[in-house]
């Protein structure tokens, strides 16, 4: 029997499963049939052999032509996959909550679109099914929405929204049983963009020791509780996990706990070939894409603690900072939108401002009093 390929697909996840050709085994034979998989991309044989190829952070370089065949029979059918290099449009987030949540917990997640709201569903899939997620009604003319899934029991979840045509970023929820998680960005890191690791325990912040790990072996060990990487590299990606040394207020008696976090795999997704967004800083601000479309309009940001805050109104490709801070920027069109760009700082820009200010004024003064 022909082997049938299906795809499920967001912006940074790609997952590509493999059944044989009957609707009634597609969920029992992806879970329990013994035959080995060979999948194929543009013909060339791949070393996963698992029924689910899963492409964790996709890039453009992972578009082509993909084949899977069950054993020794035929290979099934071309699969074309074209992974873009532009971020979607429409941003999903987790408002409450954390990427990792213990047990039966949930989240409030976010779908934020300028262009509205109004036709959007989420979607999540838990490993083995995908499945619509409940809304509520918003307003016609609503530009985000929020939403909590049901109860949280499999050990990974991924959300995404979707339209007719267009389609937002995913986002992973992970479950744990233990006491300490190391909690991280929920999507993957960017190459040239900073990204901070923290080792937390439920039910407590008296955390004296944190002891981070990559690929088990450890990157540091002190009393802070967070890993801090200002320069996201190829190299970065792998396997991390921490062990906190902690106590709960109320236990005035015996020696500290010591719990290692469950492993969490950190995906490094580069910006080359990307439509990426680049600020240049002089004597004002200015952004540029060079793979971007030319009908693009331009959104900026003033950045805290990672974290990009949209600056209402700033829609023009040149902008001037009406306060010191560090700002970024990206271009925005129909069907997506660049990555962020650099983030620069301003401060000895508005010095200069205020230099030249205190100049003129100091040269009217001195034309008054003669």
């Amino acid at each position: 029997m022909k082997s049938r390929l299906s795809v499920s697909k967001s912006h940074k996840v790609t997952s590509v499963s493999c059944v044989h050709n009957n609707p009634v085994w597609f969920p029992v034979v992806t879970q329990t049939i013994s035959i080995e998989v060979t999948w194929y991309v543009n013909d060339t044989v791949q070393a996963q052999r698992n029924h689910t190829l899963k492409i964790e952070a996709a890039a453009p370089e992972h578009s082509g032509r993909y084949q899977c065949q069950h054993g020794n029979g035929p290979k099934s059918d071309d699969y074309h996959i074209n992974v873009l290099g532009h971020a979607p449009k429409a941003t999903l987030i987790i408002r409450t909550g954390q990427p990792v949540v213990r047990n039966g917990g949930s989240v409030v997640l976010q779908l934020d679109n300028e262009d509205g709201v109004k036709g959007w569903k989420c979607w999540v899939n838990t490993g083995e099914q995908t499945k619509t997620v409940r809304l509520r009604r918003s307003d016609e003319k609503a530009v985000s929405m929020s939403f909590q899934p049901n109860r949280l029991e499999v050990p990974e979840s991924v959300f995404w929204c979707t339209n007719q045509t267009l389609r937002s970023n995913q986002i992973r929820v992970r479950t744990s049983e233990k006491d300490v998680w190391l909690e991280m960005y929920p999507l993957p890191a960017v190459v040239g963009v900073s990204l901070t690791l923290k080792c937390l325990a439920w039910g407590t912040d008296r955390v004296t020791r944190a002891v981070f790990y990559k690929d088990n072996s450890i990157i540091q060990e002190s009393q802070q509780t967070t890993y801090q990487i200002n320069n996201v590299t190829e190299s970065t990606g792998g396997i991390y996990k921490c062990e906190a040394t902690y106590t709960h207020v109320q236990r005035t008696a015996g020696p500290p706990y010591q719990v290692v976090s469950d492993d969490q795999d950190v995906f490094v997704q580069g910006k080359r070939n990307q439509h990426t967004a680049l600020l240049f800083c002089g004597t004002l601000m200015s952004c540029s894409c060079r793979l971007c479309p030319a009908d693009s309009t331009y959104r900026w940001y003033k950045t805290d603690n990672g974290q990009a805050r949209p600056l209402i109104g700033s829609k023009q490709r040149v902008m001037t900072p009406e306060e010191r801070g560090t700002y970024a920027c990206r271009f925005v069109w129909t069907e997506g939108r660049s990555l962020l760009s650099n983030v620069h700082s301003c401060k000895l820009l508005l010095i200069e401002f205020d230099m030249v200010s205190l100049y003129i004024l100091l040269q009217i003064q001195r034309l008054i009093n003669k």
